[in-house]
C-alpha cells in the first residue's frame, strides 16, 4: 500500500511543470519615492516575470527619500541586512562605493556578449562612475523644469508657451501681476526638494557647481547670486513655507499659476491635477538666454547584496539589467516624467512618446544642460545637507534677510564638516 503511494506520487511529481519543481530565487530591491515608482514597478514587474519566472523580486518598504535610503543602507550594511539591489540618489552614490558597500559591475559587464555601455546616455552612466568603474546603472534621471497652470496664467496677460517667463526676474513680476489679480499664492518653488536640488540649479544655472576640489563654493559671487536669488523668489512670490507635498497640493488644485519642480512629478500631477490646462516648459534662468546647466536628478541601480549565493547574484544582476534597459527603462517615461538614461529606450521604444506628450518632452530638450548633482564628501555628507536645509528654510521664513552675512555663516558651518 505505501509503495503504490509512493509511486502514485512519484509520477504526480513527475508530470508536474518544471517551473513548480523548481524554488524561486529571491532578490530583495529597495527603493524611494513609492508615491512615484509604484506605478513604473506595476508596469515592469509583469514583464520580468514573463522573461524571467524563476526569479521573484521582493519589495521592501520603500525610502521616504533619497537621503533615508542612504542612511538605511548604512545601517543595514552594519547589521548585515542589505538588500540585494537599491536605488540610491545619484548624489548618494560615492558614500555606498568609498565604504566597500556597493559592488563594481564591470565583472558582471564583461560577462555580457550582448551589453554596451554606449546605450546609456554617456553623461548619464558618468554620473555612477568611480575610478574608470560603473557602480550603478542609471535608472531615472530627471531635470528641473516649470509646471503652469495656463488658465491661472491668462490672468497675469499670460495666454501661450511663448509668453512664459524665461528668467526669474520675469517669473516674479508674473507673481506681482498674479497677485494684482487676485491670486492669493501665485507660485511654489521647490527650495525643499531633496539633496539641496535647487542651490545647485541656482549655481548650475552660473556655471558653477556648489563642490570643487572639495571646497563648498558657495563664498563665491555666484554662490551669493543664488542666496539674493532666492530672496528674491520668496519674497517677490510671498510664497508660503509649506512642505513638498503641501506645494504640489497648492498647484494641483489649481490655485497656483505656477510650479517649479522635477520632472519626475508630470505623471503624478496630470493624474492629480484639477480641471485646468496644464503645461510644462524650460527651466527659467537668471538671463533670458537659460541656464548654463542644471544638475541631473533621479538615481541609479546598485547591487550592495551580501549573499553568497551565486544564483542570487546572478538572478540580482539579471532584475538590475532589466529594469535600466530595453523596455523596463521606457516604463519610466510611460509612467512618470523621468527620463528613461538608454538610449534604445529613448530613440526606438519612446520615438513617437514624447511628440503625443509635450509636457514630458520638456525635461529631454534640457539634456545638453545635464550636470552633475553633486554629493558633499565624507561622513558628514548628509548632515551638510541638512546645514543647508535650514539656512534656506530661514531665508524663507524671514529669519535672515542679509545674504552675505548668511553666506560667509553657511561657507563656515559646511567648511567645518567638510573633511
Amino acid at each position: 500500500m505505501k509503495t503504490k503511494y509512493l509511486s502514485t506520487l512519484l509520477v504526480a511529481l513527475l508530470t508536474l511543470p518544471g517551473s513548480l519543481l523548481q524554488a524561486k530565487v529571491v532578490v530583495e530591491f529597495a527603493y524611494p519615492y513609492s508615491q512615484l515608482f509604484d506605478v513604473t514597478y506595476e508596469k515592469i514587474l509583469p514583464k520580468f516575470y514573463e522573461a524571467h519566472p524563476n526569479i521573484e523580486i521582493k519589495m521592501r518598504a520603500a525610502y521616504e527619500n533619497y537621503e533615508d535610503g542612504t542612511n538605511t543602507i548604512l545601517r543595514e550594511a552594519v547589521a548585515n541586512k542589505l538588500p540585494d539591489i537599491t536605488m540610491q540618489g545619484l548624489n548618494r552614490q560615492a558614500i555606498l562605493v568609498e565604504k566597500g558597500i556597493a559592488k563594481s559591475l564591470e565583472p558582471f559587464i564583461a560577462k555580457e556578449a550582448n551589453f554596451s555601455k554606449d546605450g546609456y546616455h554617456s553623461a548619464m552612466l558618468k554620473l555612477s562612475t568611480f575610478g574608470n568603474d560603473v557602480y550603478g546603472l542609471p535608472f531615472s534621471i530627471s531635470l528641473p523644469v516649470g509646471y503652469y497652470n495656463m488658465d491661472v496664467m491668462a490672468k497675469a496677460g499670460v495666454k501661450s508657451v511663448d509668453d512664459l517667463p524665461k528668467t526669474w526676474e520675469e517669473v516674479i513680476d508674473v507673481c506681482g501681476k498674479l497677485m494684482d489679480a487676485g491670486v492669493k499664492n501665485p507660485m511654489f518653488w521647490g527650495w525643499n526638494i531633496t539633496g539641496n536640488w535647487f542651490l545647485q540649479a541656482l549655481m548650475w544655472s552660473q556655471g558653477q557647481g556648489v563642490m570643487e576640489n572639495g571646497k563648498f563654493m558657495i563664498d563665491t559671487p555666484e554662490g551669493l547670486q543664488a542666496l539674493e536669488t532666492m530672496k528674491s523668489i520668496f519674497r517677490g512670490c510671498k510664497m508660503p513655507n509649506l512642505s513638498t507635498s503641501d506645494g504640489s497640493t497648492l498647484f494641483t488644485s489649481g490655485e497656483a499659476g505656477m510650479f517649479f519642480w522635477s520632472t519626475s512629478s508630470v505623471a503624478s500631477v496630470e493624474r492629480a491635477k484639477a480641471d485646468f490646462d496644464f503645461k510644462t516648459n524650460e527651466y527659467p534662468g537668471l538671463v533670458s538666454s537659460g541656464p548654463m546647466g542644471l544638475p541631473a536628478g533621479g538615481n541609479a541601480a546598485m547591487m550592495v547584496s551580501q549573499s553568497d549565493d551565486p544564483e542570487v547574484i546572478d538572478a540580482a544582476w539579471t532584475w538590475l539589467k532589466f529594469i535600466t534597459s530595453g523596455e523596463g527603462a521606457a516604463d519610466v517615461a510611460r509612467t512618470t516624467g523621468y527620463m528613461p538614461p538608454n538610449q534604445a529606450a529613448n530613440e526606438i521604444i519612446l520615438k513617437d512618446f514624447y511628440s503625443e506628450n509635450p509636457n514630458k518632452a520638456t525635461a529631454v530638450r534640457q539634456l545638453p544642460l545635464l550636470s552633475d548633482w553633486q554629493a558633499y564628501p565624507g561622513d558628514n555628507g548628509l548632515a551638510i545637507t541638512q546645514v543647508i536645509y535650514d539656512a534656506i528654510e530661514g531665508i524663507v521664513t524671514g529669519e535672515y534677510e542679509d545674504m552675505k552675512e548668511l553666506q560667509e555663516q553657511l561657507a563656515e558651518e559646511v567648511g567645518d564638516l567638510l573633511p
